[in-house]
């Protein structure tokens, strides 16, 4: 089904009594991207998340992670699998090398004999090795968070699943986690990062799905999200208004007014006819552009609702 891809889904579907959770998903996630699975909160995303896992029963569908169905391959798959969903129960009395003792000792697929290595490994790769002795609630949100992640990386992970890993962060702890996930995908990892915050989507993503009410509205690069959304013409101006009612005339779309400045989707349109027709009707133009629809833009063209860009 998915061939080269990391995770692929066909069709899946997962209903609760009368409500749609998650409605029939063909999800793509190319082996050594970063994909960000993007949706406002309530979308269907931490659904299918459990369902990609073995940890929810689709009501309809297939799940293929690493060329592999789950779940009747989840007991040799999963071990591959890295996931991070809502954070594992740390004890705030251990140090995080404790509480990464303890789950590690919990997972009968690893080697006791090489426990500290592999748990100091993990604390490195996050960067907490210094902090290793510290109780975990001295952790600050961020260090928190990157012992999480590092709970996912005790062993090798061909594909690491992250649900919302920067919720909560101040700007700093949002970084490192950026900065882990980059770094990780450079040595090989699939990383799926599902977020409801397109900016840290468009930083960190390679591959982006976007999510509405429980579809799959979108799927590809970034680039090629962009490419389906129409240019948009610019003219600034401090006559706004009358540049608005001349970029409707020429037969603009979506037409909206600034403080000093006037925005219209072009379709067809060519953009030199807008400065003239400005020109000619006494408008001055300060400045005129032609603008790439944004992540943003793209969103809103998907599913007609705004989006939580920062927060």
């Amino acid at each position: 089904m998915g061939g080269a891809a990391a995770v692929a889904t066909s069709g899946l579907t997962k209903r609760f009594k009368h409500q749609v959770a998650v409605d029939s998903l063909d999800l793509l996630v190319p082996a050594g991207a970063v994909y960000g699975f993007l949706g406002p909160n309530g979308s269907g995303k931490t659904t299918t998340i459990r369902m990609l896992l073995g940890l929810v029963t689709p009501t309809a569908g297939e799940v293929e992670l690493l060329g592999q169905p789950i779940p009747a391959r989840a007991s040799e798959v999963l071990s591959r699998v890295g996931a991070l969903v809502e954070g594992p129960a740390f004890h705030p009395y251990l140090s995080g090398r404790e509480n990464l003792a303890r789950l590690d000792a919990a997972d009968r697929t690893t080697d006791a004999r090489t426990a500290r290595a592999r748990i100091d490994a993990a604390l490195d790769r996050v960067g907490l090795l210094a902090a290793a002795g510290k109780r975990y609630r001295a952790y600050s949100l961020g260090m928190r968070q990157r012992l999480a992640i590092a709970s996912a990386l005790l062993r090798r992970r061909d594909l690491l699943v992250l649900d919302e890993p920067t919720n909560g962060l101040d700007p700093q702890g949002t970084r490192e986690v950026r900065s882990l996930v980059g770094s990780l995908s450079d040595e090989g990892t699939t990383v799926l990062v599902s977020s409801h915050l397109l900016s840290e989507v468009e930083q960190m993503c390679t591959h982006i799905g976007v999510m509405h009410v429980g579809k799959l509205v979108a799927q590809g690069t970034a680039a090629e999200l962009r490419t389906g959304a129409e240019p948009e013409a610019v003219v600034d101006t401090d006559q706004p208004q009358e540049a608005a009612r001349i970029m409707r005339e020429l037969g603009l779309t979506d037409v909206r007014t600034h403080h000093a400045s006037a925005t219209g989707t072009l379709g067809r349109i060519a953009p030199e006819k807008i400065v003239v027709a400005c020109v000619h009707q006494g408008v001055p133009v300060v400045g005129f552009r032609v603008a790439s629809p944004s992540l943003e833009d793209v969103f809103v063209s998907l599913t007609g609702e705004g989006f939580d860009v920062s927060s």
